[in-house]
């Protein structure tokens, strides 16, 4: 096998032979067990990535928030974050209020505000 790489221009590389990749049939030989590099990571203090789950058999999960309000049209906009955090704060206030349901009472309040003016 040549160590030039193969070029993707050509439209056969007949310099191209593949014969050597095969997949590994085994571990090293000469790695450690699994055991003894679990004690090497724990006397270390490495904590591991595995998840941890209770001992129930299933992870429990919460109930998703779904609102059935009629709601489906996306309006995204740009705001300051205090106008943001504010909309929030009222939506939360209020149980059972959506940012929807919040959003249309602004704009009502603001449609009775500028009808006065008028």
């Amino acid at each position: 096998m040549s160590k030039s790489r193969a070029s993707i221009f050509e439209d056969e590389p007949a310099s191209l032979d593949l014969g050597s990749f095969i997949p590994k049939k085994s571990t090293d030989p000469g790695a450690p067990p699994a055991e003894q590099v679990r004690a090497v990571a724990q006397a270390a203090k490495f904590r591991s990535r595995d998840p941890v789950l209770p001992d129930a058999e299933a992870p429990s999960r919460r109930s998703p928030r779904v609102h059935r309000t009629g709601r489906n049209v996306q309006f995204n906009v740009k705001a300051r974050q205090a106008t943001v955090d504010a909309i929030y704060a009222i939506t939360e206030a209020h149980p059972g209020w959506v940012l929807g349901y919040t959003l249309e009472r602004a704009v009502a309040a603001l449609q009775r505000e500028l009808e006065a003016e008028a």
